[in-house]
């Protein structure tokens, strides 16, 4: 296998009845774009959106 499948449930959060996301989206692409979560960034594969994260 080529690479590791994707758990699509991860992104996804049931509190008091509601559905919440726990992955952000990318701006440019839109719902349904997931950015990845790196050390120090957030990062669109699709588009090649980077967003770094604030470090203290």
């Amino acid at each position: 296998m080529k690479h590791k499948p994707v758990k699509q449930s991860s992104f996804f959060k049931l509190r008091e009845g509601k559905i919440e996301r726990t992955r952000r989206y990318c701006p440019r692409c839109g719902d349904g774009y997931v950015l990845a979560e790196h050390k120090d960034r957030w990062f669109c594969g699709h588009c090649l959106y980077t967003e770094w994260k604030k470090t203290r």
